[in-house]
């Protein structure tokens, strides 16, 4: 529920026997992390994961005897062209680079409950009763990024206009971003 603060308060899940009850007084009180907030944490986890995803791609290709396809300009056609055509080193380069960047998520979010990029914002994820992320909606969470990205990022933009700031991502895994109070707000 949203708080015309901007807060969102979690009720206790409904038992199955009572579907429609009012929100408990005691219930806990969060603050949804907006879009520009979370861009930028995504952006910072870019910055680390960038040169860790270079440096396997890189190091795997040293390994397998192969050469990284030739890049004549650098250009989208060239990126189009290796990707349509199949380019084994092309593929096999965009498997490795998406295999760190899911093992990174996964991990960071099931034992931290948040990324380093988030760290530095200030943000977290909880579940929609407010209690810490489990593995299994890391996980969930972590096959939600994917969708996200697999649909040119329109998972992401939805945290713009979702009134409860979730994206495609949250939305599956039940989860929800959040930051801190704003500096003399009441929490519950």
């Amino acid at each position: 529920m949203l708080r015309p603060d901007g807060a969102v308060v979690l009720p206790e899940p409904p038992p199955a026997a009572v579907r429609a009850r009012p929100v408990p007084d005691d219930a806990p009180v969060v603050w949804a992390a907006g879009f520009w907030r979370r861009a930028a944490a995504a952006l910072f986890d870019a910055l680390i994961v960038s040169p860790l995803v270079l440096a396997v791609i890189l190091s795997a290709s040293k390994l397998a005897g192969l050469d990284l396809p030739a890049l004549r300009h650098g250009s989208l056609d060239t990126w189009l062209d290796l990707a349509l055509a199949g380019d084994p080193g092309f593929l096999g380069a965009i498997g490795l680079g998406v295999a760190v960047l899911v093992i990174y998520l996964f991990l960071f979010q099931a034992l931290a409950t948040r990324t380093i990029g988030m760290r530095a914002f200030r943000l977290t994820i909880v579940d929609l009763t407010g209690a810490p992320l489990t593995p299994w909606r890391a996980a969930l969470r972590t096959v939600g990024y994917l969708v996200s990205i697999t649909t040119l990022g329109l998972g992401f933009l939805w945290v713009g206009f979702d009134r409860e700031k979730r994206g495609l991502h949250d939305w599956l895994a039940g989860t929800l971003v959040t930051r801190p109070p704003p500096r003399g707000a009441r929490t519950a």
